[in-house]
């Protein structure tokens, strides 16, 4: 079992409170407008980081981050980005090509509101924003739990190599402020 710890839209703070939140997370995933170079150093000390680029990482330092991510964690195929509807394309492709299944998760951020749905077997998650404040919303992230099974749980998903076994996401959405 994994857990992932994802957040967004940091803009350069990394509050106490959301480093607390993904203290003892695997991995942790930033869908983008990280903020500063400070902020990757300060999460790749707590885990191993994919982050990709947002809209308002324009700076030298964020060339090395990438438009979108494709990862794959516990057998679960996931595709991150900030945009959701920069990411359609290579959602329908992959799923119209059989490419591996599609992806079992998409995580965007950007609209600094969290949701999350599934959607043709596709899990959607945007975990909010977890920097500064906005339209009076709480800083939030989200962290999905992986469990490898050989049997399906309610959320089961199929494993992208074609196996007969199935690995459980669980996904929940954290307030990290009151």
């Amino acid at each position: 079992m994994i857990t992932v710890g994802v957040l967004s839209d940091t803009h350069g703070h990394l509050y106490p409170e959301v480093v607390r939140a993904l203290e003892g997370v695997d991995h942790i995933v930033h869908a983008g407008d990280v903020g500063s170079p400070q902020v990757v150093a300060a999460l790749r000390a707590i885990a191993p980081l994919t982050a990709v680029r947002g809209n308002c990482d324009y700076d030298t330092w964020a060339q090395e981050l990438p438009t979108y991510a494709e990862i794959e964690l516990e057998g679960v195929r996931m595709l991150v980005g900030h945009i959701e509807s920069q990411l359609r394309p290579r959602v329908e492709v992959a799923a119209r090509d059989g490419d591996m299944g599609g992806y079992a998760v998409v995580i965007t951020g950007h609209s600094h509101l969290a949701a999350m749905e599934t959607r043709e077997g596709t899990l959607y998650l945007n975990p909010g924003s977890a920097g500064p404040r906005r339209f009076s919303r709480p800083r939030t992230i989200a962290r999905l739990t992986i469990r490898p099974s050989q049997t399906e749980g309610a959320a089961g998903l199929p494993r992208p190599d074609g196996s007969n076994g199935r690995a459980r996401v669980d996904a929940e959405i954290v307030i990290v402020d009151g």
